[in-house]
């Protein structure tokens, strides 16, 4: 079997591998005799006190290191690939991918499905485990790496063989079961889908997920994306008003349930439901701090905290000053637009010199049931913006563009839709902070 290549990439300053005169181009071969097949094994072999390293360096000879270090000091490399191995595709064919949902003619990497457990760890991501074999999840016990996240959507073994279109997907569930007992951490997620796994099905398995606390330590229930691209497809319908009301209900009752025994809230819903029952969101204490922040559950409720406490701090700064005049224009989804414009409205209320117009941009790439803003493109956001008066510059939200770049899910970069509208364009972040200086006109970077 071929001897797997891991090529440095980049060192960086003042580490130890700079002091061993490692370079970019550098190929690490093993570390204590040990031959590394992806980042888990090469991070479980550097908390060591001492190293014994093989590079081979770029001229072909190969270097010995011995490393005295602190356990769990870093060596400072970085390698051209950040797993050190390939992706896992996915295996399923899920009723609800939003990959199959793609229009034609994006960039290649917008329709690769991952189901890659070690992305769990790296970046977040929600996996199946029905593309986890025996040996990754004993190499997830013994390297005790945590949290895992978990895409469940039932636990139901027939219905997640049929929700997930693989005859293996409800034995997949006993790995819950093996990682429990073993003490990992885990975080579930469920994509309801209206008249299949929400209801009696939805009770049935936050029931179940509840036996697994405190290793489950958190469990979101968001609603399924549905674009416009959904010919040949397994036919869903959109949650209305009265179906996301009946949702909420079931996950409030097991809230109190969990909170009382437990102490914690345990499930939550995802923004969306709020928004689109129409009632208030949750207090801030319901959150239990906000562990599923990324997955669309409580970023309103902090937003509006933030927000509040950047405009008090800002009242105060501006007492007895005067607030330059100005208009500007913050772009969001249809989704959110009300509530971003509730809080222009409270500012321009304190200081009735600012004009803010929020606009929701809405989604005709995907389809208008497509309302999040991380899902606009550049071409709707021009196309509904470039007849406006604009003011002084367009604030979009950094979840619109590429995570670390300036380029938006069609492509477009954020000067092309500078040029197209004539402003500029600021990014802004999703904290409160960061709106109330996009309002204000305070502290904006354009790049």
């Amino acid at each position: 079997m071929k001897k797997k290549q891991h090529v440095i990439y980049k060192i960086e300053p003042q580490s130890i591998a700079e002091e061993m005169d490692l370079e970019p181009g550098d190929t690490l071969i093993s570390i204590n005799g040990t031959e590394i097949e992806d980042v888990f094994d090469y991070h479980y072999l550097i908390n060591d006190d001492y190293l014994d390293v093989i590079v081979r360096k770029k001229n072909g000879e190969e270097w010995e290191l011995e490393i005295e270090k602190d356990y769990s000091e870093d060596l400072g490399i970085e390698f051209e690939n950040g797993l050190m191995d390939d992706y896992k595709s996915c295996s399923n064919k899920c009723i609800f991918c939003f990959i199959d949902q793609m229009p034609p003619g994006m960039r290649e990497t917008l329709y690769f499905k991952d189901d890659d457990s070690r992305l769990s760890f790296l970046q977040g991501n929600y996996v199946t485990l029905t593309n986890m074999k025996d040996k990754d999840l004993e190499r997830i016990i013994a390297y005790k790496l945590a949290p895992i996240n978990i895409s469940v959507h039932t636990t139901n073994p027939k219905l997640r063989c049929e929700m997930l279109h693989n005859r293996f997907a409800g034995e997949a569930l006993k790995k819950i079961d093996r990682l429990y007992e073993a003490g990992i951490e885990m975080n579930g997620q469920i994509v309801c889908c209206k008249g299949i796994n929400d209801g009696e099905e939805l009770d049935h398995t936050i029931r179940d997920l509840v036996g697994y606390l405190p290793y489950m330590q958190s469990l979101s229930v968001v609603p399924v994306g549905l674009s416009k691209y959904r010919e040949g497809l397994y036919p869903l319908e959109p949650f209305e008003k009265d179906d996301a009301r009946a949702v909420i209900a079931i996950i409030e009752k097991w809230q109190d349930y969990c909170m009382e025994r437990y102490g914690v809230h345990f499930v939550q819903a995802s923004d969306e439901w709020y928004l689109t029952a129409e009632l208030p969101l949750p207090e801030e204490e319901r959150y239990d701090g906000y562990i599923q922040l990324e997955n669309g559950v409580g970023m309103l409720r902090l937003l509006f905290v933030e927000f509040h406490e950047a405009l008090a701090a800002y009242k105060k700064q501006m007492q007895g000053k005067t607030v330059e005049n100005g208009h500007v224009t913050l772009a969001s989804g249809v989704l959110a637009a009300p509530f971003i414009k509730s809080l222009a409205e409270e500012f321009m209320k304190c200081f009735p010199n600012r004009v803010i117009d929020v606009v929701a941009i809405r989604n005709d790439f995907f389809g208008e049931r497509i309302t999040v803003s991380g899902l606009v493109t550049a071409q709707d956001l021009v196309a509904q913006l470039k007849e406006r008066e604009l003011g002084a510059y367009v604030g979009i939200p950094c979840n619109m563009l590429r995570m670390g770049e300036q380029v938006f899910l069609d492509d477009w970069t954020l000067e092309e839709v500078e040029n197209a509208l004539q402003v500029p364009a600021v990014i802004v972040k999703s904290s409160g902070q960061n709106l109330l200086d996009a309002m204000a006109g305070i502290h904006i970077e354009k790049k």
